[in-house]
């Protein structure tokens, strides 16, 4: 089983690698999800997601997230071909997680250098705590 600390990477590329790792049939944990990041501008961010919430009606979808966790969640599953067995049987293997649960606590985490922080020129990000936050998250 593979941990990942979601501590300061990239939404997108984290969700990209974990994606490859799931279809390759790796079981995969994600921990600390409301701090990964998002790259650009935090008022376009949010606008962004506050557009995809309110899409649809309470009756019919499409439903978008408000928790950090299932926020990742839905992004890896973006990238998968969720549809098909194999896809669901990826997304079987998944495990996403706000904060550290108990049972990781003495886990040894794998790094993902593609998606660190470091990666971005300038200083505009916003966090998926931060956004679900706005979103209404009570988490």
């Amino acid at each position: 089983m593979t941990v990942i600390d979601a501590n300061g990477l990239i939404m997108g590329r984290l969700a990209s690698n974990v994606a490859k790792m799931l279809l390759s049939g790796e079981e995969v944990s994600i921990v600390n999800a409301e701090q990964a990041v998002i790259s650009g501008s935090k008022v376009t961010t949010f606008e962004e997601y506050d557009v995809i919430r309110n899409m649809g009606t309470r009756e019919f979808g499409p439903y978008f997230p408000r928790r950090p966790d299932r926020i990742l969640k839905r992004t890896v599953r973006g990238m998968l071909p969720y549809k098909r067995s194999r896809g669901k049987d990826a997304m079987g293997r998944l495990k996403v997680y706000v904060g550290i649960p108990y049972e990781y606590q003495d886990a040894e985490f794998v790094s993902v250098e593609s998606a660190e922080m470091t990666r971005l020129s300038s200083n505009k990000y916003v966090t998926i705590g931060d956004v679900s936050r706005q979103l209404g998250s009570k988490f």
